[in-house]
């Protein structure tokens, strides 16, 4: 059997794996049908809901994205009107960070990360089902992003947090909600063909390279480069690997390839267990270990990089990674949402925005022929 060959085998045991028991969980007992909302979170043993506390606007829009990925259109449809009811704020613009358990505004917090995921998974429902209303809803809200979330900022960051009126900025540039809403801006571009998203993607990166590459490793780092105990996320270079090649030209002039190339051995080196395939949390900026969990995103990420790199070294680990994968972190149930190197359960619960890094790895996995 070729390379490519092996390697879409194993992806399509993934894949089996997400439609046959990941879907069905958070279409029965994992959503909450009076409320049209996801659950946070279930029990990794019997599926039910965990104790509820609230619902994020950030997980409905994730849901939205992997069931409009997986063609369910009634589901989708389902999750698109509930964010809109639930999480949309009528008075002030933009989107709720919660609801509680009856579906009332909980943390009204303004949060860039929470919109870059309603962006996100608009393109995504739209792309897949032509919804005008979700194209709308895309507009309107990448509209409100680079007015509001600009303020006070420099050098073209957006703020992390702002207050619910948007008067006020509750914390400043991270990393994360730069990522996703560079992610955001590829699927709108790719789904609507808008070049203006194009531009918003170059003035992201610039800003990116700006205040966030680690020099030495080529790094992205967590926090604004100088920010005290600042650390290098394995996961995040190899997510924002991805992301970048994704970008193409329209980044070319921020550096960031190249920058990335670099972060992609660093943390391949340094923060990818040789013994078990695990890729650990956290690095500080000299390498060390920082945090040694091995969370399950981080792993998804790491496969997609690989498959995205696409060198020989790359393919050709790729198959023992994807095994490494589906033994260490998925089981008939579900999944592992957290082990220690060790391959203990760090966290049993299954999260419902999980499924969302799964679908994004699996589609980035060659298909049989």
């Amino acid at each position: 059997m070729s390379s490519d060959a092996s390697i879409a085998a194993s992806a399509a045991t993934l894949r089996e794996h997400f439609a046959h028991t990941i879907l069905p969980i958070w279409r029965g007992p994992g959503f909450n049908s009076q409320l049209q909302l996801p659950f946070e979170a279930v029990s990794a043993e019997t599926h039910q809901p965990l104790p509820v506390t609230r619902y994020r606007a950030m997980a409905c829009a994730r849901q939205l994205f992997v069931f409009s990925q997986a063609g369910d259109a009634d589901h989708a449809h389902q999750l698109f009107e509930s964010l809109r009811r639930c999480f949309a704020d009528t008075r002030h613009g933009g989107w709720f960070y919660s609801v509680d358990a009856n579906g009332a505004p909980l943390d009204t917090t303004k949060d860039l990360y929470t919109h870059a995921f309603i962006v996100f998974a608009c393109a995504g429902y739209f792309a897949a089902f032509g919804n005008r209303n979700a194209l709308a809803t895309l507009n309107e809200t990448t509209a409100l992003i680079e007015a509001r979330f600009a303020v006070a900022q420099k050098n073209g960051l957006l703020a992390a947090a702002l207050d619910a009126d948007f008067a006020t900025v509750r914390e400043g540039p991270l990393q994360n909600p730069l990522m996703h809403l560079t992610e955001a801006y590829l699927a709108a571009r790719e789904a609507t063909g808008d070049a203006a998203f194009g531009d918003a993607l170059a003035r992201l990166a610039l800003a990116v390279a700006g205040a966030f590459v680690h020099a030495p490793t080529g790094c992205i780092a967590e926090l604004p480069i100088g920010a005290a105990d600042n650390r290098l996320e394995p996961g995040h270079q190899f997510e924002w690997f991805y992301l970048v090649k994704r970008a193409g030209a329209a980044i070319a002039a921020s550096g960031l390839e190249d920058a990335l190339e670099r972060a992609f051995d660093f943390a391949q080196e340094l923060g990818v267990d040789r013994e078990t395939g695990g890729v650990h949390a956290a690095l500080d900026e000299q390498g060390g270990i920082k945090d040694a969990t091995q969370r399950i995103w981080a792993q998804t990420e790491y496969l997609r990089a690989l498959a995205t790199r696409g060198d020989a070294a790359s393919l050709q680990a790729l198959p023992q990674q994807i095994e490494r994968f589906r033994t260490r972190f998925l089981h008939a149930r579900g999944w592992y949402e957290c082990k220690t190197p060790e391959g203990a359960v760090a966290r049993a619960d299954m999260p419902s925005t999980t499924p969302y890094h799964l679908a994004t790895a699996y589609a980035a996995l060659p298909v049989r022929s």
